[in-house]
């Protein structure tokens, strides 16, 4: 099955200035190694069948006929591996040499782009001897006994997988050629370059090419000439980058004394998914010639995928790395000003929250805390409300109550047992039937307390439910479904236990630990009352399915528009060694009926912050009708 991926490499070869059979021979050897891991398309260093650092030795007509051979050699001894390649020379046309990127596969030269833009500052010389393409009307060349498509309007694949090529210099200027390519059709940029290392240059590269991928929704392979190069007063890495929307896929090691070369797989059925939802994203100004070039997709059919090297993310919501800090304080952030801006709007003069001593209504209540300190208000005016049930545990009763007086808000202790024993008499509901009316009139009773109290103080309820409570629908309608302001909305279950555990590394030493045991603490409405021995018998994920897979599905789903089996690929990549393929396959399944079920519930859903990419605001991000039908996805679901 064609999920939309396509395998790309890029390679430094072992170079030897001015040797041009040499260096052919290096790229045949690692074109071949690249096409036999499935590589479809091979990308190589700028200039790379003569060296970029030949000087004036590109003005002597012997290297000029050497690199033609050169050239020959690479389009033949390659015929029939597979993959195309995207090779680097100077090329004489008319009356000018350029700087040249060839296209060839299949035993042809497809198509040759000249750079745009040639450098002639600081160490860089290339104008005392090539011209810019951008100078040149020639539209077409005589290479390798062929006459070949020339010039900078050139676009090579097939449907909508087409790649575009520029050269080094041409992604360092304002407009790169990229950007063009890309409004024109090219999911996939490739740049062959031969940038010399610099104190400080690599991080700002990383910069450019990630940005560039991301402006662009492409996936942007970058390749630059590596040691062999280095002479006289220059230095040069070989440097691999691979980024595709803004995330590095990967990158080669720097300053190696070898030979590199990277394969991975390009989304490219991903990438255009994110044009089709962009509509600002088209509208191209200038007119491409599209060359065709067959690249081979890869088969993942029945989710084996063993050559498989991209990594999957089993917790995309989640941050990492070094980007965790800002991150968690960029989404507890906006959090904290959507409920400023609503308390003050409404010139409330209280906040009344829901303390269960869970993760929810833990993130909710600091979130609540941090927007009274954040408007100089006094947290006194910060209302917790505890209403301990039928199913409260101990230890979730203990954490509400340290939480609200660490915190220094205003505790409110309601318990709800005996106004819910009154109320299953009045609709006449034996108390043993521990059904759906058993658990939601809890839920309900729980809203109408805190509504009331909100009445009483002038205030407003802030909603503690999160995004994947939301999409699974696991929420009582018209009870713990509904606030007025949901602080977080825009936050899945995988984020809000991390966001807590952030949390907690920023207050003393008393509200950390209690924020830890709040963590550690499993999943639970509590609304089945606890076995004799204290301990939680109505576990969440044990009755709806793991939060982790449930987020997992719903990015994939939201985010991209993904199909099931697609979904069912990545996320046995993702758990491998974690889930087995029919415990991912019965919760999908799961994920899907219930989605598809509980609209209704997001159809009425109060405000609260969008955070991050994936909504499901009614008046944003997601607009479906409450009677969709779910059969497509379970029926493709359940035939996976």
């Amino acid at each position: 099955m064609d999920f939309g991926f396509v395998k790309v490499a890029a390679a430094v070869p072992e170079v030897r200035v001015a040797d041009c059979v040499f260096n052919a021979g290096r790229i045949v050897s690692l074109m071949l190694r690249a096409a036999e891991r499935g590589a479809a398309l091979v990308a190589f260093p700028e200039l790379s069948l003569t060296g970029y650092t030949c000087g004036d030795l590109f003005g002597q007509q012997t290297l000029a006929e050497e690199a033609r051979r050169a050239l020959a050699l690479v389009v033949e001894r390659t015929r029939e591996c597979g993959a195309a390649g995207v090779v680097g020379m100077p090329l004489a046309v008319g009356h000018s040499l350029c700087n040249a990127a060839v296209v060839f596969g299949g035993g042809r030269v497809l198509g040759v782009v000249p750079k745009s833009w040639v450098p002639g500052y600081g160490e860089f010389y290339e104008g005392r001897w090539f011209v810019s393409g951008r100078e040149m009307a020639e539209r077409e060349v005589v290479l390798c006994g062929q006459r070949v498509p020339f010039g900078t309007d050139l676009l090579f694949g097939e449907g909508d997988l087409r790649f575009g090529v520029e050269v080094c210099e041409d992604l360092w200027v304002p407009v790169p050629p990229s950007s063009h390519e890309a409004l024109g059709g090219a999911v996939l940029l490739v740049n062959i370059s031969a940038s010399d290392e610099l104190a400080g240059k690599h991080a700002y590269l990383r910069g450019l090419v990630r940005q560039q991928s991301a402006r662009t929704l492409s996936a942007y392979l970058y390749v630059s000439a590596g040691w062999g190069e280095s002479t006289t007063d220059l230095v040069f890495a070989g440097n691999v980058l691979a980024a595709e929307n803004g995330t590095m896929l990967c990158e080669s090691e720097r300053f190696s004394l070898h030979e590199q070369l990277l394969v991975t797989e390009v989304d490219a059925g991903r990438l255009l998914e994110l044009r089709r939802r962009t509509n600002t994203f088209g509208g191209a100004e200038r007119t491409f010639r599209e060359v065709e070039v067959a690249l081979r997709r890869p088969d993942y059919t029945g989710a084996e995928g063993e050559d498989f090297g991209r990594r999957v993310d089993p917790l995309p919501f989640v941050p990492s790395g070094p980007e965790r800090e800002e991150r968690c304080t960029e989404v507890f952030s906006i959090q904290v000003l959507g409920l400023a801006r609503r308390l003050v709007h409404t010139k409330a003069r209280s906040a009344v929250v829901g303390i269960s001593g869970g993760l929810d209504s833990t993130l909710a209540l600091l979130v609540t805390v941090a927007a009274f300190d954040r408007l100089g208000w006094d947290r006194k005016g910060v209302v917790g409300v505890t209403m301990p049930g039928f199913g409260t545990t101990g230890r979730t009763y203990r954490n509400a109550l340290g939480l609200m007086e660490a915190l220094g808000v205003t505790v409110r202790e309601i318990p709800i047992g005996e106004a819910c024993t009154l109320h299953f008499r009045d609709i006449g509901l034996d108390p043993s039937d521990r059904g759906v009316t058993y658990e939601n009139a809890q839920a309900r009773e729980r809203t109408q307390i805190l509504m009331d109290v909100a009445n009483l103080t002038g205030g407003l309820v802030v909603g503690t439910g999160d995004l994947s409570e939301l999409a699974l629908g696991w929420a009582t309608y018209n009870g713990d479904q509904m606030s007025m302001y949901g602080v977080n909305a825009g936050v899945p279950k995988t984020l809000v236990r991390h966001l807590v555990e952030w949390a907690a590394g920023r207050e003393d030493e008393r509200v950390r630990a209690l924020l830890l045991d709040v963590v550690d603490t499993p999943v639970s409405p509590e609304l089945i009352p606890p076995s004799d021995d204290g301990t939680v018998v109505q576990r969440t994920e044990e009755l709806v399915g793991p939060y982790e897979l449930h987020d997992f599905f719903l990015y994939h789903f939201l985010r991209f528009g993904f199909r099931p089996a697609k979904i069912f690929f990545l996320a046995r990549k993702a758990f491998a060694g974690r889930y087995d393929a029919e415990t991912i396959r019965g919760w999908m399944r799961t994920f899907f009926r219930r989605f598809f079920a509980q609209q209704f519930k997001r159809s009425a859903m109060p405000d609260g912050p969008k955070v991050g990419s994936v909504g499901l605001s009614p008046r944003g991000d997601w607009r479906m009708p409450s009677d969709a039908s779910a059969e497509a996805w379970i029926r493709e679901t359940d035939t996976m």
